[in-house]
């Protein structure tokens, strides 16, 4: 007997017959290539490639099931724009092992699907989905809802994610969807409020010629070798070369929409039509599934005005829908995709599987900005959520403004050049990572508004507006206006523009008195501090946009406040704890308490020769020192002359993450394992926040420790085994700040499992979660990253990262260099038991001045010498891996603010001396 799950109310509908295209749809390659992929003790999962046969194209597939017999929930998992259906086999491998039957695709004209691009032509690619929907149907593997009907959600970032929505709105088989970082009306993301977008439309068109359309910050971009196969049956235009104009690879009707905005600099009705029919919201009547959509913060592509249209049109329609504000976004890269992913499956187990008890998440979550973490340039993030989505015109607060006059004239330049710069499609989130003067607003070419020092913090969440009166000398009376916020501190020079957005307006007939628009300036989830003013600027250019080409004056005056949208109802969400139900086995305690190490302190107290009498009393002036070391010595068993470590001196302080480096036998784990009172020192002391280390010390309370790995009952679940461990100690449960620790160490819905199922790096974590139950001042951790893979690995240097930002310190031991180098602001080098070097890691690399360019391909000579002749560019040199730029002055956001003046492919900036240089150096090549 074969168990169905019943559809909820929402999704009892009339179905209509199978479309008439599926008759076209073929197979090709016969039975396909079956491999099976596994992890660990993770079951395995079955991979078959097919080349599906469909009018016009030859669409590569991959289908991924789990082992064993029976029907399941299937998935169609879309990739991003440039990318391929190998950018999501991850993803899909995941969702098999928790019991889906996942289909991927390269859309028409990417990877080796043959065909043109056609931006989710409703006739083409949107046809294509529910073809697979009907290949689904056919499937022994998967559930139906009746004849012809599978149960299915569609998912998918970006590209990917428009056609999940369009496919709900085309087909009404589609059960549920997960679109991420999309658009849900083109011609509004591309053309905002008449305003032509024209960086990221170039990347979109010009790079299609090349044939591996790859744009820099994109989510899923192709590798250059992957060009498509041919197109198959009526399928035209493939590779480089194929097709006509300067982006061959599109459908012809793209093409000319382009080159003809392009040229003209603004669009005009028949290129927002087309967009338009090729954009969700041509459906927005017909999306009535439940819908989880996740939108980036850091996004100058698709705002999260887009993510706020299609939340609110499809829960018109009466379907369930969750709005998840996510760090990163096209201009960064997103930061939180696993968790976003984990999301997605907890959100199919809900609406796919019918599983009531799946925690699909609060209707509204935001990951909060709490400035700029000075570790590595990334946000420091901090969940928060509300039982509604607040949209972006919630409770609205007046700010005050005010300018140097009531009214204010600049100019728009002719050729609307040299333009101010805000966003950078691809490395803006690089951009960003250097904090503040990236924004640039020439004199003459802006007007500003200022508040006074605001008396308390103010939380904005949502779009600011303000009205303003605009006068414009253009001969046809119009203005293109650009307006953003900046959150100024208390000395005037640390400008924050969240996000670098700006938003843009197209004013029409201002001449004469002028005439008087609102300005939706950028949404953004932004707390501004006590003592800060919001700056409110207008200009006439901005890098990313086009202005008009004629010169022209603008005179601009404010009607009102600045309306600033609030969200009170959302907050940082903390989970209890589930009450216990068993009694704890006697062993279990007993390995608890022997995790975590604790020591009966001895009569004795201080070893002799390691602290005296006169030092064990507490230093009062290192109360806020985390770790003060000096002259620590350790000798070897039964060895006189034969040292451990020997006279090691370092002193650690609050909010530094440490990085302890050195070759096998350096002494690191032994100046770790007497840090944590484990073994005593023959000479020297150690003092934490004053106190001196010995066993069983008060003030090791303050102290987490991951040395060695650690031990968990893997019956239970994750959760269950940290209560497990908090118990032991007999500190109060409350103490355990147990929220906090998980929301760090981002383990999300995996906490209920059972250990067993864990992988490699989620016991890692949670190793990781153990040791900073208490919130711990000072966190150890010897090689964290053993045992994880590349993605595991940044997981790890985010939590670390994460949990230093809170004004706690770190100290990590590890042989990853590369890691060492992104997550430490601080380095101890050691070799035979003896400090090498101490100091901040860019000391220690030496590349202050010199930054090496990575660049998306080679420059011409002439390039080189207008970069080399730039003013505080002491030289430029081409370079295998770039160009190496050697500064005299000025500073490295002032360099990028140039280089992309000079429309050079940057794709990302550093120091040129790697730390694995300096590390040969140190130590003399020895490890």
């Amino acid at each position: 007997m074969t168990l169905r799950l019943p559809k909820p109310p929402f999704l009892r509908r009339r179905r209509s017959r199978l479309l008439a295209g599926a008759a076209a749809l073929a197979v090709v390659a016969g039975a396909g290539t079956w491999t099976a992929a596994a992890s660990g003790g993770e079951p395995a999962v079955h991979r078959e490639d097919r080349v599906l046969q469909m009018p016009g194209a030859a669409i590569d597939t991959s289908w991924f099931t789990p082992a064993g017999p029976g029907r399941r929930p299937a998935v169609l998992l879309g990739h991003g724009f440039g990318g391929s259906k190998d950018d999501v086999r991850a993803q899909a491998e995941r969702l098999a092992r928790d019991g889906y039957a996942v289909l991927t695709w390269s859309a028409r004209g990417f990877g080796r699907s043959g065909g043109q691009i056609g931006l989710n032509d409703p006739a083409y690619e949107v046809k294509d989905v529910s073809r697979l929907v009907d290949w689904l149907a056919a499937r022994p593997e998967v559930q139906l809802d009746g004849a012809g009907d599978p149960r299915v959600g569609v998912a998918g970032a970006s590209y990917g994610g428009a056609v999940s929505l369009l496919a709900a709105g085309y087909d009404r088989r589609v059960d549920a969807i997960a679109p991420q970082i999309t658009y849900w009306n083109l011609a509004d993301s591309l053309f905002p409020q008449g305003v032509f977008k024209k960086l990221w439309a170039g990347l979109f068109f010009t790079t299609g010629s090349a044939g591996g359309l790859t744009a820099p910050g994109l989510p899923s971009a192709a590798a250059p070798s992957e060009a498509p196969a041919a197109a198959g049956a009526g399928g035209p235009a493939n590779g480089a070369g194929a097709g006509a104009g300067a982006c061959g690879r599109f459908q012809p009707e793209l093409c000319a929409m382009y080159e003809r905005v392009a040229a003209a600099g603004t669009p005009d009705a028949e290129a927002r039509d087309l967009l338009e029919r090729r954009s969700p919201s041509a459906v927005a009547d017909r999306i009535r599934v439940p819908a989880l959509i996740v939108q980036g913060q850091d996004d100058s592509l698709f705002p999260l005005d887009q993510a706020d249209a299609m939340a609110r049109a499809i829960a018109a329609n009466g379907a369930p829908v969750a709005v998840d504000w996510a760090a990163g976004g096209h201009d960064g890269g997103m930061r939180e995709a696993r968790r976003v992913e984990a999301r997605v499956a907890a959100w199919f187990d809900r609406y796919l599987k019918g599983d009531e008890g799946a925690d699909t998440g609060p209707a509204f979550r935001v990951s909060r900005s709490g400035g700029i973490d000075s570790t590595d340039g990334a946000v420091r993030l901090r969940g928060a959520s509300g039982e509604h989505y607040p949209g972006l015109g919630a409770d609205r607060t007046q700010v005050a403004l005010a300018g140097p006059e009531r009214e204010q004239t600049f100019a728009n330049p002719a050729g609307g050049t040299p333009a101010a710069l805000s966003s950078v499609p691809g490395i803006g989130g690089q951009l960003a990572a250097f904090g503040a003067g990236l924004s640039t607003d020439f004199p003459g070419q802006y007007a500003r508004f200022e508040s006074e020092p605001l008396a308390g913090e103010l939380r904005i969440t949502g779009a600011p507006s303000v009205t303003l009166n605009v006068r414009s000398t253009a001969a046809d009376g119009s203005a293109v206006l650009f307006g953003k916020v900046y959150d100024v501190g208390p000395d005037g020079r640390q400008a924050v523009l969240p996000h670098q957005l700006a938003a843009p307006v197209r004013v029409t007939d201002a001449g004469g008195r002028g005439r008087a628009v609102e300005l939706r300036l950028p949404a953004v989830d932004h707390a501004v501090q006590a003592g800060h003013r919001l700056r409110l600027v207008v200009s006439a250019t901005d890098l990313g946009y086009a202005s008009p080409a004629a010169p022209a004056s603008y005179t601009v005056s404010l009607q009102g406040p600045l309306a600033v949208p609030v969200a009170d109802g959302v907050r940082t969400a903390s989970a209890g704890l589930p009450a216990w139900t068993w009694a704890l086995p006697l062993g279990a305690a007993l390995l608890a308490a022997a995790l975590l190490g604790l020591r009966r302190p001895g009569r004795g107290g201080a070893r002799a020769g390691a602290e005296g009498p006169g030092t064990a009393r507490p230093d009062p002036a290192l109360a806020d020192v985390p770790l003060d070391i000096t002259g620590l010595t350790k000798r070897y068993a039964k060895a006189q002359d034969r040292y451990a470590v020997r006279d090691l001196s370092f002193r650690v302080e609050k909010g530094q993450v440490l990085g302890l480096l050195g070759p096998n036998g350096a002494g690191k784990t032994t100046t770790l394992r007497m840090l944590m009172g484990l073994i005593s020192p023959d000479a020297g002391g150690i003092r934490v926040f004053g106190h001196p280390v010995r066993p069983g010390a008060p003030v090791l309370s303050r102290v987490g420790a991951f040395v060695e790995g650690a031990g968990f009952l893997p019956h239970l679940s994750g959760r269950a085994n940290l209560e497990l461990y908090w118990r032991a100690t007999g500190r109060p449960a409350e103490d355990a700040h147990m929220a906090e620790a998980l929301e760090i160490a981002g383990l999300g819905d995996a906490l209920e499992r059972a250990v067993r199922t864990y992988s490699q790096g989620m016991r890692q974590r949670l190793a990781i979660a153990q040791a900073m139950l208490g919130l711990p001042d000072l966190l150890i951790l010897d090689e964290p990253t053993n045992g994880l893979d590349p993605p595991q690995i940044r997981e790890m240097r985010d939590v670390m990262i994460r949990y230093a930002a809170g004004g706690r310190t770190v100290i990590v031991s590890s042989h990853l260099l590369s890691e060492v180098e992104q997550s430490c602001t601080h380095l101890v080098v050691m070799d035979r038991g003896r400090l090498v070097q101490a100091g901040e890691v860019g000391e220690i690399t030496g590349g202050g001045n010199t930054l090496l360019v990575s660049l998306e391909e080679p420059v011409e000579e002439v390039t080189v010498a207008k970069v080399a002749a730039l003013e505080g560019v002491e030289s430029a040199v081409a370079c295998e891996d770039g160009l190496l730029v050697r500064l005299d002055g000025a500073t490295a956001a002032g360099l990028i603010a140039e280089l992309v003046r000079l429309e050079v492919p940057v794709s990302g900036v550093g120091p040129h001396r790697r730390l694995e240089d300096a590390f040969l150096t140190l130590i003399g090549g020895t490890a």
